[in-house]
């Protein structure tokens, strides 16, 4: 199944969380926090402005991203957790 954005959204997939922390502590799951950057799977076709216009996303399909701890709308397709989130909850890209 295929997810397809609408508007401004962005659909990412989170990165897996750290099991071992840097000391080499293996972390039960209920212990590790959810990581903060993902990939960009899916884009919308950008944010509509008041004139009718649409602006293009900053970001594009496979993009490595960092978010808000609470952003996004988490979703399950397939088995896979997804996030749906507004690209203005994207902090930053990583290269």
């Amino acid at each position: 199944m295929k997810l397809v954005p609408l508007g401004d959204k962005v659909i990412v997939k989170r990165t897996e969380a750290e099991e071992r922390t840097s000391g080499g502590i293996l972390l039960p799951d209920t212990a590790r926090d959810k990581p903060q950057q993902g990939r960009v799977l899916s884009i919308g076709d950008g944010r509509l402005l008041a004139d009718g216009t649409r602006v293009k996303h900053q970001v594009s399909e496979g993009d490595r991203i960092l978010f808000g701890r609470y952003a996004g709308t988490e979703v399950q397709v397939g088995g896979d957790e997804l996030l749906i989130m507004s690209e203005s909850d994207i902090l930053a890209v990583m290269s």
